[in-house]
C-alpha cells in the first residue's frame, strides 16, 4: 500500500471534493417544481367544533423522509399566525438544530395554524366596548376557549396521526396570539409542555383575565412546564419601565399594554413556588411588529438548554485525554437525559454524531471517529450515509478494500451519487471489475 496508496488516498479525496463541488451549467427553469425551494406544505383538517375547515402550514424535518428515520418521532411547535411566523420560524428551527449540524435546539415539526377570523380565536371573553377610549370594538371576539377545544380535540390528534410527532409540544403566539398561549397554560396546562407569549396583549378586557391568570398561577402547581415571555417596547417617548409602572400614570393606548404584561410577569416572580420554569425579556429596541423572531431565538434557546450537549469543541483538542469508551459514555449519558425531558427515548441524531465523526476523523482521531461512524450504524442501519461515512473512515485509515465494501453497502441500503462515484474511482484505481 505505501506510497502508492497514499498518493490514490490524495487523488480520491481531491476527486470528492471536485465532486462535491460540481455545479449544472445549462439555465435554470425557475418553474420547474425541481428548482423550487419548499420549506413546507398545505395541509387542512376539518373542525366539528368551529364548524369550518382550517389550513395548516406544516413543516417536516427532512430527516423524516430519509429511511433512517424509521425510529424517530420529533416534538411539535405550534405556531399562531402561521402565514405570517412560519418561515421564519421554520429557518431559525433548522438553523439551530442537528439539520444544520448545531444541537441548540432539536428539530421540531412545525404547525402554522392560519385564522378565518382572529379576534373571535385568540381572545378569551367577548367586549363590546374599548375601556380606554370608550368606542365599540368593531371585531367579533371571545372564541378563544372553543378555539382551544379545536386545537386540543381536533388539531392535535390529526398531527398525531398523520405525522411522525411526539406529545411533546411547546405552543408560540404573538399579540392577541400571546393572549391565546396565557389562556392555554392557565386553563389547558396539560396540553403543551413549553409556552411562548410575544408581547401578548393582557389588556384585553379591562384586564380580566390577567386578573384571573394572576390568580391561577399563584396558587397551582406548573411542575414540569415553562413559560417565555418577550416584551416590546411600545411606550411613547420619554417614558420607560420605571415611570410606566407608577400607578399615578393613567392608561394610554401607549402605557395599558406593556403596563399588564408587566404586572403579569411581576405577578409570576412572585409566585416562584408554582413549578412554574421562568423567563422575561424586555427588548428595548423592538416595537410591537419587530419583536417576535428576537423573542422566539431567547425563547427556543431558553426553553431547550438541556437539549446541547457542552464541551464537544474540547474533545478535538490535542489535550483531550478522554477514550473511546468515555466518549461514548458521554454520549449516552446525554441523550438518557434529553430522552427523560422529552418522555421518550432520543437516539443522537444521525448528522450531530456524523460531523462529530468527521471532526475526529479530520483530526486525525480515527478510533474516535470509526467508534462515531459505528454508533450511527448501529443507531441507524436503514441509513445510506451512514455507511458512506464509515467507508470514508476506512480509505482515512488507508483501507481501501474495507472501504469499498462499506461504499458498497452504502448502495444497497439507497442509492447516492456520492457512493457510486466512490465505487467506481476505486475499483478503476484497484484494478477490480
Amino acid at each position: 500500500m505505501g506510497t502508492i496508496m497514499k498518493n490514490l488516498l490524495l487523488f480520491v479525496f481531491i476527486l470528492f471534493c471536485l465532486i462535491s463541488c460540481k455545479r449544472k451549467e445549462n439555465s435554470v427553469d425557475i418553474e420547474s417544481p425541481e428548482n423550487q425551494i419548499a420549506i413546507g406544505h398545505i395541509d387542512s383538517v376539518y373542525s366539528n367544533i368551529l364548524d369550518e375547515s382550517r389550513r395548516l402550514w406544516i413543516h417536516v424535518p427532512e430527516s423524516a423522509n430519509d429511511s433512517s428515520s424509521y425510529k424517530t418521532k420529533y416534538p411539535v411547535l405550534y405556531l399562531l399566525d402561521g402565514p405570517s411566523h412560519f418561515s421564519s420560524v421554520t429557518g431559525m428551527m433548522e438553523q439551530l438544530s442537528p439539520a444544520s449540524g448545531n444541537m441548540i435546539v432539536p428539530e421540531m415539526i412545525i404547525v402554522g395554524i392560519a385564522n378565518t377570523n382572529r379576534s373571535l380565536d385568540l381572545t378569551p371573553s367577548h367586549v363590546d366596548i374599548d375601556f380606554i377610549s370608550g368606542d365599540s370594538i368593531p371585531y367579533p371576539s371571545g372564541g378563544g376557549n372553543k378555539f382551544l377545544d379545536f386545537i386540543e380535540k381536533e388539531l392535535v390528534p390529526h398531527i398525531e396521526k398523520t405525522y411522525p410527532a411526539s406529545q411533546y409540544r411547546t405552543f408560540i403566539g404573538h399579540s392577541f396570539g400571546g393572549l391565546s398561549v396565557i389562556n392555554a397554560l392557565v386553563n389547558r396546562q396539560s396540553l403543551f409542555n413549553n409556552y411562548i407569549a410575544i408581547d401578548p396583549s393582557l389588556w384585553w378586557d379591562n384586564r380580566a383575565f390577567l386578573n384571573v391568570a394572576d390568580s391561577v398561577l399563584s396558587e397551582n402547581k406548573f411542575d414540569k412546564r415553562a413559560l417565555y415571555v418577550g416584551v416590546a417596547n411600545t411606550m411613547e417617548a420619554g417614558m420607560n419601565i420605571e415611570k410606566v409602572q407608577n400607578d399615578s400614570v393613567p392608561d394610554s393606548n401607549f402605557t395599558v399594554h406593556i403596563k399588564s404584561i408587566l404586572q403579569f410577569v411581576k405577578s409570576i416572580e412572585a409566585s416562584n413556588d408554582n413549578g412554574l420554569l421562568f423567563k422575561w425579556k424586555y427588548y428595548q429596541n423592538d416595537d410591537h411588529g419587530s419583536v417576535p423572531l428576537i423573542t422566539e431565538y431567547d425563547a427556543l434557546r431558553f426553553l431547550f438548554s438541556w437539549y446541547k450537549m457542552d464541551g464537544v469543541n474540547e474533545f478535538f483538542s490535542e489535550k483531550s485525554t478522554l477514550t473511546v469508551q468515555e466518549l461514548l459514555g458521554l454520549i449516552n449519558s446525554h441523550f438518557a437525559k434529553v430522552s427523560d425531558k422529552f418522555g421518550y427515548l432520543v437516539l443522537p441524531p444521525e448528522q450531530f454524531i456524523n460531523s462529530m465523526g468527521y471532526g475526529f476523523m479530520n483530526n486525525d482521531m480515527l478510533d474516535k471517529a470509526s467508534s462515531l461512524f459505528d454508533l450511527n450504524i448501529q443507531n441507524y442501519p436503514e441509513s445510506s450515509n451512514v455507511y458512506d461515512s464509515r467507508g470514508d473512515c476506512f480509505l482515512a485509515q488507508q483501507d481501501s478494500i474495507t472501504a469499498l465494501k462499506y461504499f458498497t453497502k452504502a448502495m444497497e441500503v439507497g442509492d447516492n451519487n456520492f457512493s457510486q462515484e466512490k465505487i467506481d474511482m476505486l475499483k478503476e484505481n484497484l484494478n477490480i471489475e
